[in-house]
């Protein structure tokens, strides 16, 4: 008599840091909250030590890192800028020479990671852009439709909202009432004072 005996084998690296699907599933649910419209970008702000670095824009579609010279300075970190000549070019192909690298802890939620910035002079509306080089090593899911990112963690899941204040603050256009138009005057020419 032959008996058979059915054995299963979990290998622990395929299980260690295993994410069940639905943990970071963004769903309407987390809509409801938004205020209207929401179709802004991802805006948040992130600690470097005791600092708050706010205005930062986290964006997929990028593949660098991108911090204000101006913020490093206010962080006391220029001297840890490690010179490099590159040229980055943005979506209108109009290049920015960037100043260097550094390396900075980025610190959102809680989670710490160390990220790897270019440095840059040009003024841009965001102090810092969190890209996919982040993204990719936070293993973050983003959503401007959710105003949100979820990503995992030891302690489990951490859900980072957008600042939307601060994004509508950054588009705002505003209405001027537009200065009154003086009626012409009747004076003859050689009499009108110009002012």
């Amino acid at each position: 008599m032959v008996r058979r005996t059915k054995i299963s084998i979990t290998w622990e690296n395929q299980t260690r840091g295993y994410i069940p699907e639905y943990a970071l599933a963004l769903s309407d649910k987390d809509i409801e909250a938004l205020s209207q419209p929401y179709s802004n970008a991802l805006v948040i702000s992130f600690l470097v030590n005791t600092f708050q670095i706010k205005c930062v824009l986290v964006d997929p579609r990028s593949s660098a890192n991108i911090i204000r010279s101006r913020v490093v300075e206010q962080l006391g970190l220029l001297v840890q800028i490690v010179p490099t000549s590159r040229v980055l070019n943005g979506f209108n192909m109009a290049s920015e020479i960037m100043k260097g690298e550094i390396t900075i802890p980025v610190n959102v939620a809680g989670t710490t990671q160390n990220a790897r910035f270019h440095v840059i002079e040009g003024d841009m509306r965001y102090n810092a852009l969190l890209e996919r080089p982040w993204i990719h090593c936070m293993r973050a899911v983003p959503s401007t439709l959710h105003q949100m990112m979820k990503f995992p963690t030891n302690d489990g899941i951490k859900t980072v909202y957008a600042e939307q204040h601060a994004t509508k603050e950054m588009f705002a256009v505003h209405d001027l009432a537009p200065a009154p138009i003086p009626p012409p005057s009747r004076e003859p020419k050689d009499k009108q004072i110009v002012k």
